[in-house]
């Protein structure tokens, strides 16, 4: 079995997931309107991205900025739409006004994504209580991936709690993969491989030109050969 680390790459639109897919990622998160963090991309966007690269996307389901559901009928429009667009990986992921997961959100989505793989997103980084939101998860159909800093305040803030949670890999509510994301940068990955971390998810760090510019085939090449060196 390989041992290759996962990149995930976070793509706009087509050309953004050509270079990526050309610098070595081995997935990408689709997401329209960074200015609010990631939301739900258009139907046309994913297709013309699917119909550009070969490689598994994982579409937000999001529809406004922070990390509290909103309309959830529209939420579940969304994932219904994407399905239909012959989406089959997904992100969400929201939180209650006590910063416990959102089951009601959650589940009601959950069951429109007829047993897809998801992500669920940084909102664990927002949790009251990171370890009590993994078990109310723990059950659910298709999670496999938390995308997480360890920290509201990024990767720097969240390595202690990252390499905690490694170290429970397996146990109750920590089976799915750890997909270190938010501020991470290169020097971060030896400690994290180190303890086991296997999945990196990169944004602006693909684009050294800021997110008016693509993404920058060179730049994923750059962390592609840090992670399979």
């Amino acid at each position: 079995m390989s041992n290759r680390a996962v990149l995930e790459v976070i793509a706009l639109d087509a050309e953004d997931a050509v270079a990526a897919q050309a610098g070595g990622a081995d997935r990408l998160e689709l997401v329209t309107d960074m200015a609010a963090d990631g939301l739900t991309p258009s139907r046309e966007t994913f297709a013309a991205i699917r119909s550009a690269v070969d490689i598994p996307l994982r579409v937000m389901l999001r529809v406004a900025d922070g990390f509290a559901a909103g309309d959830v009928d529209v939420l579940v429009g969304k994932a219904r739409e994407m399905r239909r667009a012959g989406a089959d990986e997904y992100v969400l992921g929201f939180l209650d006004d006590d910063g416990h997961a959102d089951l009601v959100a959650v589940e009601r989505i959950v069951a429109e994504l007829d047993g897809a793989r998801w992500t669920y997103h940084r909102a664990i980084d927002r949790a009251a209580d990171r370890d009590a939101l993994r078990k109310q998860l723990a059950d659910l159909p298709g999670l496999d991936t938390y995308l997480t800093a360890g920290s509201p305040d990024g990767v720097d803030a969240g390595i202690p709690t990252l390499l905690a949670e490694a170290a429970r890999t397996g146990q109750p509510g920590y089976e799915p993969q750890i997909l270190v994301g938010g501020g991470l940068q290169l020097h971060h990955l030896p400690q994290l491989r180190a303890a086991g971390i296997d999945a990196f998810h990169i944004g602006g760090a693909a684009r050294p030109a800021g997110w008016s510019a693509p993404v920058d085939a060179a730049a994923v090449r750059e962390w592609r050969e840090a992670l399979d060196a």
